[in-house]
């Protein structure tokens, strides 16, 4: 089952002003990206809810040190990203 990723202008801003900083992330974050659309559940995006502020959310791991925190509507297949950025940063 494939998942749809909706981007909004707000991520997009975030993703781009996050990608010129780490442009040495920029391959490993499309390959989460896509890991994404068809399989979210899979080991090493580590899919976790999120508590307390977030709790409407999800995250995914770019990388041991980013994330990428997402609203995953499993009803309607998908996926939208809210922020991206360092644990710190994105939490």
């Amino acid at each position: 089952m494939n998942y749809k990723v909706t981007y909004t202008a707000a991520y997009n801003k975030k993703a781009s002003k996050f990608l010129k900083k780490h442009p040495s992330l920029i391959d490993k974050y499309q390959k989460t990206i896509e890991l994404l659309e068809t399989n979210p559940h899979h080991p090493s995006l580590r899919l976790h809810k999120l508590e307390g502020r977030l709790n409407d959310c999800h995250s995914v791991s770019i990388n041991l040190s980013y994330r990428i925190v997402i609203y995953f509507l499993i009803a309607d297949n998908e996926i939208v990203p809210v922020d991206v950025g360092d644990h710190d940063a994105v939490y």
